[in-house]
This record gives structure tokens, sequence and C-alpha cells, in this order.
């Protein structure tokens, strides 16, 4: 794969630092990576965007999902992930995840990570949606993604790992033969190092969480503006199946103009039997699905807003008064305070809930290893597509897929080190392009971005919305691209112009495959191609970024992926 020479305007580096391996984000995925390289010897960087404990994976509630209980099985957690998955599932990767995954989660736990434990000492386990069996171990209740935070930085922290917070990552650098040489970014504020500089590194690991923003309401935190979707895109990397995003089904109702993150009502809380109503306090899930209010996710969703349209209703609700005031405050205290913030108490009230863009379930396309299409780069949790999710997440799945592949990227990473020697050569990258290759968005235009694919790429989706939303992120494109190409000119380089321009280019991307795939499969919903279709679309979608800023778009020949990388002599 050949790299598109496309990059961000941006000033030159002014520092540089060297390392064997450079980490991007700083949640599960990447500091488990990051943690795993340096215990083997390797000079290992971790970059984040904000601070170490400020991306996605401090704001899950439910848990890690994981056949930890009695008389649960790899097996079974394998069959919940494939139906959730709907046809498009890699089996082979998703039983590496639910068989890899409970010791994975051991390893967490003497990492120095505390789950809930049962009055006989166990782990105590819940249910979600999708799942036959209590299989999610979780941690302050509904706080479970602050704990695994706290342990994972705590113990960065503890090892001396050499950490650049507050830099936004913005390019990937390639030496002359193609393969990844390190990776560009700012440094915001104050640190050791300040402004643009850069990374040389043989490796890069992409862990930058997902890509939320892209809509007006959603459960990501501000970070999640799609950077390593659009870092990957720009080096000539392959990504596969962005139209599946998650839309979580239960999200804290603020208004119909509520923008930003939203907070997540989890569905840990329908785990412990809390029911979905309308305003007439009917259970309309009943005879939808055998799970009811626990089926996967998407089904939940598109309850909900069939239950909305016919209604005329701007959202729903999740009635567990009869949890009473004890099994609020301690099993989901969190989440009792957010409500209590905005003035609904759910021990003496429902919850007003509708459906928010919660979790990508495609991304930067993958082998098992985490290797991408260009050499030396990987990517791991949500910005990585491994087939593990396929049309739609399982519940609780993401920080499993995050834990387990992260180790597998570790080991990859080491094993090559090994058979190069101690030190592997850091390569030289090619010279930055004289003239900006990229054109960049004013700031402004990201509400414009978010409103566009609320109106026509959300949870409802048809060729008419695809269509005008397709028209209108174009018309942004072009007149960026124009304005650069004929008179040079083009938005001035800081933060907020990098992260709306990488805004566009992963909306371009998921309109394009939203509009291809015309059937309804897991968490894309066509309301003109309702249904499920087989025998054309049990395939995936995969896209390029060319040299000249088109997208290259195909579909696979079968639900299998082909090869990322031609495999090392050993590995034949």
């Amino acid at each position: 794969m050949t790299s598109t020479g496309i990059r961000l305007h941006a000033p030159a580096p002014g520092w540089s630092v060297a390392a064997d391996v450079v980490v991007v984000g700083s949640g599960v995925a990447g500091l488990t990576t990051a943690l795993r390289c340096d215990a083997a010897g390797l000079r290992t960087v971790v970059v984040t965007k904000a601070r170490l404990d400020d991306g996605s994976t401090r704001w899950a509630q439910g848990g890690i999902a994981a056949a930890l209980g009695e008389g649960d099985t790899p097996e079974q957690h394998l069959d919940d992930t494939l139906v959730a998955g709907a046809g498009l599932c890699d089996e082979d990767a998703v039983r590496i995840l639910v068989t890899e995954g409970p010791d994975a989660v051991r390893r967490l736990i003497e990492t120095g990570a505390h789950f809930d434990e049962s009055e006989e000492g166990g782990l105590e386990l819940t249910r979600e949606g999708g799942h036959h069996r209590r299989r999610i171990a979780h941690a302050g209740g509904d706080a479970t993604g602050a704990e695994i935070s706290r342990a994972l930085v705590e113990a960065v922290r503890a090892r001396g790992l050499r950490t650049v917070e507050n830099a936004l990552v913005l390019d990937l650098l390639t030496d002359a033969d193609g393969r990844t040489a390190g990776v560009t970014l700012h440094v915001m504020g104050e640190g050791q190092h300040d402004g643009v500089g850069a990374v040389h590194a043989p490796a890069v690991v992409l862990a930058t969480g997902g890509m939320g923003q892209v809509f007006s309401a959603t459960t990501n935190p501000s970070v999640s503006t799609g950077d390593g979707v659009a870092l990957a895109l720009r080096a000539g990397a392959e990504v596969s199946d962005l139209e599946f995003v998650q839309f979580h089904p239960t999200v804290l109702f603020l208004g119909p103009d509520a923008e930003g993150q939203q907070p997540l009502v989890s569905e840990a809380v329908r785990g412990e039997g809390a029911h979905l109503v309308d305003a007439h306090g009917e259970r309309f899930m009943l005879g939808q699905h055998e799970l009811a209010e626990l089926a996967p996710r998407d089904i939940v969703a598109k309850g909900i807003m069939r239950r909305m349209q016919e209604q005329d209703a701007e959202h729903m609700y999740l009635d567990a008064r009869h949890f009473g005031a004890h099994m609020w405050e301690h099993r989901f205290p969190t989440i009792l305070a957010a409500c209590r913030a905005h003035g609904i108490d759910p021990v003496t009230e429902p919850v007003p809930v509708a459906p928010a863009a919660h979790y990508a379930s495609g991304g930067v396309r993958t082998d098992s290893r985490g290797r991408t299409t260009v050499p030396g780069l990987y990517a791991c949790g949500e910005v990585a597509c491994t087939g593990v999710h396929g049309a739609n997440r399982l519940a609780s799945n993401s920080l499993l897929e995050g834990l387990v592949y992260a180790e597998r990227i570790a080991a990859d990473i080491t094993g090559r080190h090994e058979d190069s020697g101690p030190r592997v050569r850091v390569p030289a990258p090619i010279a930055e392009p004289e003239k900006p290759a990229h054109p960049l968005l004013a700031a402004e235009a990201r509400f414009a971005i978010q409103r566009i694919m609320t109106d026509g790429a959300g949870v409802l989706r048809s060729a008419t919305s695809l269509e005008t939303a397709a028209d209108r992120i174009q018309r942004l494109h072009a007149d960026a691209r124009d304005a650069l190409d004929e008179h040079g000119k083009t938005a001035e380089p800081g933060v907020d112009t990098w992260e709306t321009t990488n805004l566009l280019c992963v909306a371009r991307v998921l309109v394009a495959a939203a509009r291809l795939r015309e059937e309804t499969r897991g968490c894309h919903w066509r309301e003109d191609r309702g249904d499920r279709d087989d025998d054309t679309w049990r395939r995936h979608i995969v896209v390029r970024l060319n040299p000249d800023r088109t997208l290259a778009v195909h579909t696979t020949d079968t639900p299998d992926f082909p090869p990322t990388q031609q495999p090392r002599p050993q590995e034949q």
C-alpha cells in the first residue's frame, strides 16, 4: 500500500524524539499496549490528546464482558457476539476475543483494577443486551471505565513511561519504502514540548478512540473527532464498515437541541430489570424480541425510534422506580447523579431517553495482530476494525477487544524487534511536501458537519437523506479544496481546524459507505431498504483515500477480509 502523500497543513516539526514504538491514545487499548511493550524493553512513548485519563475508556459505565461466571463458556460468548454482529463478524477474530478474554481480564486485575465482588468473594457479574448469561464484570457499580483507567494510568506512571499529554496527532511519517517512521503531533499548553513536533519510531499504534463528535448528540467525549481514522486514510490505509455506527438506545434526553456529549444510561440498568415504556407506561419491547429490553442494541434503538414515530414523541422512558433508593445509590451512583443534576430523579420518576451516537463498529482495517495495510502501522480499540463487532457491537465487548488485541499488538511488535536485534533502527522519514496537500476547514464548519450527519446519516437513513448529506458534505470539501488549489488559501492551522478537517474526512467515508449499502443490517438502518440482503450485502465495504483526495470504495468478494499484509516467512 502506497501513501497518498496527503498531510494536514501544519508547521514543520520543531522538535523530535526517537522511540521503538509510539502509542497514540491512552484508553484501555493504548495503555495496555504501552505497558506490554515497555515490559519487553522497548522504548515506548505514549501520546494522548488530553490528559492520560481523559479518553473514552473513562466514560464506560456497564463493564467488560468475558466468560468468567460459573456455567458460562467462551463458546456461548462467541454465539451471542455473532448474533449481534448480524452476519458480518469475523468468526476467527471473535474466537480470539472470547478465548483470550478471560485471562486478559485476570491480568488486568493483576495490574491493579478492582472489580465489584459478590458476598461470596467472586466477581459480581451482570447482564446486558444480547447476552444470554451474566458475564459483565463491573466496578464502582457503574464506573467500570473510570476504574480501569485509574489502574492503567497508575501502572504507566509507576513504570515511568514517557508520555506526551495534550497532544493532537497530525499525520503518519513514512520512509522511502512506505513503511511507518513515526508521527507528527501538536502539543497544546505547557510541558516538556510545545507546538508541532515528531516522534520517530518504526511502529505506530493508533488507539485514538471513536468519532462520535461527527454527530450533534453523542455519548463520546469532545476528543472523539475521528483523528486516528483520518490519519490512517491520509497515510493510505484501508478503513472498513464505517457505516455501522451504533446508536446507544438509552441516552438521557436533554431536549431536541442538545448538542455534544450526552449522559449515558448504561445498558446494565436494563440488565438489572429496568423497563422501556412509552408516555402511557406501556412496555413496547415485549414481543419484538425474545430478550425484550435486553435485545441487541440495534434492535432496541429501532424499537424506540419506531414508537417515537408512531406517537410523534421526542423520547421514550426508562422505568426503574422499582429498584428503590438503595439500589440506585449503590449500583448506579454515577447515573443517579447525572440524572439528578438535570432535574430527574430515577427513584421516583421514569427517565426520558433517546438514542444517540455511541460507538463506531468499523474503523481502520486490521488483521488478528492489529496490523493495518500500512507496514508498521497498527490500530486497536474503537479506531480499529478487527472484524469482532460486525454490523453491531455486542454490549461490553469494546473494553475486552481493546484489552485482548492490545496484547496481541504488543506481542507482534516485540516479536519483530526480537527478530531484528535488541534495537531496531529508527527509519528516516521522507521530507514533508513543500505545498500543503490537504485544505483545512474553518472551525465553525464543525457544527455544520454535525447537523448534516445527524439529519442525513443518523439512526434512520434513506437514499434521499444520504444523498442530501453527501451533497452538503461534498460542498464543504470542494469549497475548502478550491480555495487551496486556486488561491493557495486555507484555514489557519490549529487544533480546532485540524479536528474539523478530520471530522469532514470521516463523514465523507461514512456517508459513502452508507449510500452503497442498500439494505438494513445491524445498526445500519435504511428506511427505504428495510430488509437484510445476505446474497448481495453479506460483504464488507472498504474505503481508501486517493492522492487526488477522492475516495476509492469497493466491497469484498466474500464475508471474509483479505489479508492486510504479506506474512513474514515464518508465518507462511
